[in-house]
């Protein structure tokens, strides 16, 4: 709401016009959403260990893992409060990419906390029915990708954009819907599949994220999309303040979520930023690019359905020793801090290949 604010001193205050310029308004939101990550953190974490709303750890896990037991999670609430809070002041709140993606948030959010409240609190080791889970994200999912679709201003942002390819874009139609939904759901559930380690998911979700804010930036900008080849689509620019504050509260988070964590995200955090991140990709017309630079995420759910696959089809024989491969290698004898570090080299070195295609061309 800050940003109302602004505009109506500005008309009294020339210096104040500085607060129209999204670049700015990106930094501040990052900064506010840091800074309120970082103040609210501690609290949060204070009231998760009185309410003793701990980690339950798989009995079948690594053995290294026991130790993470009763760990205060469900801390991704701190992340999405501190997304709403930036957002909320600095975010043009009539823009339709803006409200959007923060229903994608809060909704994916809200299956999130259903699914560790079963797990945590009611002591229901399944945590939501996982029929329920998927119903309600297909429902969120599919509500995003008719609005899109209905709500599309120009041909260009029903197309599909293919790294490397500067002319080929053809027109989806009603495949954008497939296409919408199959990105937000299979990216929400890639992210929480990641979410195995401590600070594994939150640092490339933070890359991604960053890498996302620049492609809506170039996108939102008549000279540069021109220039790239990507399609213009005005109002996009606004989605780079949501990326800067998904950037702020994701490294507010890690500075308590950092090995050994003080407190795991959960389901509602993993589930949401995941989200968001597939419906950002959907928004700029890039979801190709972001199997490129979510990769990490990507390897992660392929690495489990492999496992499920080889134990069903090749009769209990499996392909890693554990599945997501992060307890793969941690199994291999890789201690844990080792596995994250790497994991965000790879994901670091993919989000730069990313960015490099909308050059590449």
């Amino acid at each position: 709401m800050l940003v109302y604010l602004t505009d109506l001193i500005a008309q009294y205050y020339s210096g104040f016009h500085v607060f129209s310029y999204v670049t700015f308004r990106a930094i501040l939101g990052l900064l506010t959403a840091l800074a309120f990550s970082l103040w609210f953190g501690p609290k949060a974490i204070r009231y998760l260990q009185v309410m003793q709303i701990g980690q339950v750890v798989r009995q079948d896990g690594p053995e290294s893992h026991l130790d993470k037991s009763g760990t205060p999670t469900m801390g991704g609430v701190m992340i999405l409060i501190s997304i709403v809070v930036g957002v909320g002041c600095w975010c043009d709140l009539q823009n339709r990419y803006v409200l959007i993606n923060m229903f994608v948030l809060l909704s994916f959010g809200l299956i999130g906390f259903m699914d560790d409240y079963y797990k945590v609190i009611r002591k229901n080791s399944d945590g939501l029915i996982a029929r329920w889970k998927y119903f309600w994200q297909s429902v969120v999912a599919f509500i995003v990708a008719f609005y899109l679709f209905n709500s599309a201003q120009s041909p260009d942002e029903t197309r599909l954009i293919v790294p490397f390819f500067k002319d080929f874009m053809p027109q989806l139609g009603w495949w954008f819907v497939v296409l919408a939904y199959l990105t937000i759901v299979g990216s929400s559930n890639a992210v929480n599949l990641t979410d195995g380690l401590d600070g594994l998911a939150i640092f490339p979700t933070v890359m991604v994220a960053a890498a996302l804010a620049v492609i809506a930036y170039l996108s939102g900008h008549i000279e540069f999309a021109n220039y790239l080849h990507i399609p213009y689509l005005p109002g996009l620019e606004e989605l780079v303040i949501v990326c800067a504050v998904m950037v702020g509260a994701g490294l507010g988070f890690l500075w308590f979520n950092t090995y050994p964590a003080m407190v795991f995200m959960g389901d509602v955090g993993s589930l949401a930023l995941g989200a968001t991140l597939g419906s950002i990709a959907v928004s700029v017309r890039q979801e190709v690019l972001l199997v490129i630079m979510g990769g990490v995420f990507v390897i992660e759910t392929l690495s489990v359905i492999l496992q499920v696959g080889s134990y069903k089809l090749r009769g209990g024989r499996r392909v890693f020793l554990m599945a997501p491969i992060h307890h793969h290698f941690e199994l291999k004898g890789w201690p844990e801090p080792r596995v994250i570090v790497r994991f965000w080299i790879v994901s670091l070195f993919l989000v730069l290949l990313g960015l490099s295609t909308l050059k590449l061309r």
